[in-house]
């Protein structure tokens, strides 16, 4: 019997980071939405092995270990095995939470919803087990259910990614040296000091829309608040390469 799960994009509409803890975990407070961009999951239970495959323009599934992945550690941490065919549309690497959703699609599945569980396999998680939309604390175990708002956004999409884990240590570095986080995305100033490509393609991206742009987590992945007139998906040639334009919704949480 197979079984048809979406896993949606995660949009981390603000971040901020408001501590530390002993174990060198960030502690965040963020606004986290659903989008209507998603994955599709198969799942086999009479099966086994994990496949990607495309189902965007730009090929990502090469990117993805078919064994070292996180739908197969959810897999693992169920305790349960089944054939699963993940059809990717959420870009890899640009901080869209496509592992993490993918993951919570396999716990639904398996009817594992207890977010301590869920935050095992990476912060996200716990919010992608249902999304709409939510405040999301701690290290991502706390989540606040608030009502789904309706809101359009442009994905900027460059073809690089950007550390998460060196966006953190150019926090804690730019911080030591007495400087404050400004905006709703704490994260942004650091990700753009960790890849300079990032600043010359959100420059290049607000000359060209005249819009402001925002970080979605620690990046790469950039979006504005509506949709741009024209195409509602299309490439442009930034300063470094390809920059992918993607208008798309908020979408509510699953079961709604």
């Amino acid at each position: 019997m197979s079984v048809l799960q979406r896993a949606a994009a995660k949009l981390t509409w603000t971040l901020e980071v408001v501590g530390r803890r002993d174990d060198g975990y960030h502690l965040l407070r963020s606004e986290m939405v659903s989008l209507a961009l998603a994955d599709d999951i198969v799942i086999d239970e009479n099966g086994s092995g994990c496949v990607f495959v495309d189902g965007a323009a730009a090929p990502v599934a090469h990117l993805i270990d078919p064994v070292d992945n996180l739908v197969t550690k959810a897999l693992d941490l169920v305790g349960r095995s089944a054939g699963v065919v993940v059809t990717k549309r959420i870009p890899v690497g640009g901080g869209l939470g496509g592992g993490s959703s993918d993951a919570a699609a396999i716990l639904r599945w398996a009817g594992v919803l207890d977010a301590d569980v869920a935050v095992t396999l990476g912060g996200d998680v716990p919010f992608c087990l249902r999304g709409g939309r939510a405040l999301v604390e701690g290290v991502g175990e706390r989540i606040t259910r608030w009502p789904d708002l309706s809101r359009q956004v442009t994905l900027i999409l460059p073809d690089f990614g950007v550390s998460t884990p060196a966006c953190y240590r150019m926090f804690d570095d730019m911080w030591a040296g007495g400087w404050r986080p400004r905006g709703r995305n704490h994260l942004f100033e650091p990700a753009l000091q960790v890849e300079p490509r990032l600043a010359r393609a959100r420059d290049f991206i607000e000359d060209l829309t005249g819009r402001p742009v925002e970080l979605c987590g620690s990046g790469s992945t950039m979006f504005i608040e509506g949709v741009l007139p024209g195409d509602r998906e299309w490439d442009v040639q930034g300063p470094d390469g390809s920059i992918h334009i993607l208008g798309t919704e908020t979408s509510p949480a699953v079961g709604a």
